[in-house]
């Protein structure tokens, strides 16, 4: 391993630690308090309240909150995937497959982490309805059976999936489909903030710090490369010749 690759590792660590200390900071067991909160709070009324102030926009929450939105969270990812993907001669096809395949055992390994963890926290709608009895569920206002609660929401999962897509593009096809790739991570992880499901911080805290402490020491180091080297010699080349007529 590198010694510059070493330096990036250690400072993603870092950051990944101090950025995840300071949440626990405003953890459940610390009485939720701190900017963390202040910011979480903030961004949850600012959309919560818009929601009774308008039909069109609570109908607009309610779409993109349902189960389906998330399978076009997944359609995005695969057409920027395809669009490198189709570009690529039969070898090169068969490299991406086994990046794809590796992004799937991160994200395994990274929820085993969280699991690890086991950090219990309901999502903001759950919390603030319990303090205050003020919320507004955009499930109810929309008619539409949205996600708007949840009784374990950090780290937010859908955005820790889209986030590991967006650094895997990074390393291994470059600054363009990284830029893409974030794009549909923050489009895409934005609904369950709007909806109440998620706070703010179990996608900007929870699924970064994850993603920093634990994908940098496979992306970073050797493991990944030699996981996808060990895994193309052993998917056939003709999966992925075009069959002509």
């Amino acid at each position: 391993m590198k010694k510059t690759n070493l330096f990036w590792i250690i400072l993603c660590n870092i950051l990944g630690a101090l950025l995840l200390g300071s949440w626990f900071a405003s953890s459940p067991a610390a009485g939720y308090h701190g900017p963390w909160l202040a910011l979480d709070k903030g961004i949850f009324y600012f959309f919560n309240r818009l929601l009774v102030e308008s039909q069109a926009f609570a109908v607009f929450v309610g779409i993109i909150n349902l189960r389906v939105f998330d399978v076009i969270a997944f359609v995005a990812m695969l057409a920027i995937f395809y669009s490198y993907y189709r570009k690529s001669n039969v070898e090169g096809k068969r490299w991406l497959f086994c990046i794809g395949v590796a992004m799937l055992v991160s994200a395994v390994v990274i929820k085993q982490c969280d699991h690890f963890l086991s950090i219990d926290r309901v999502s903001a709608s759950v919390y603030f309805d319990k303090l205050y009895h003020d919320v507004n569920w955009v499930s109810q206002l929309s008619g539409l059976p949205a996600k708007d609660r949840s009784a374990s929401s950090f780290p937010g999962d859908h955005g820790m999936m889209l986030l590991i897509f967006a650094v895997y593009m990074w390393k291994y096809i470059g600054a363009d489909a990284f830029v893409k790739a974030l794009g549909v991570f923050v489009i895409f992880s934005l609904p369950r903030i709007m909806g109440g499901a998620h706070w703010f911080t179990d996608v900007y805290v929870g699924s970064v710090s994850f993603v920093l402490l634990v994908l940098s020491w496979i992306l970073l180091t050797p493991l990944a490369d030699m996981f996808i080297s060990w895994l193309e010699p052993k998917v056939p080349l003709k999966f992925f010749v075009k069959k002509r007529g």
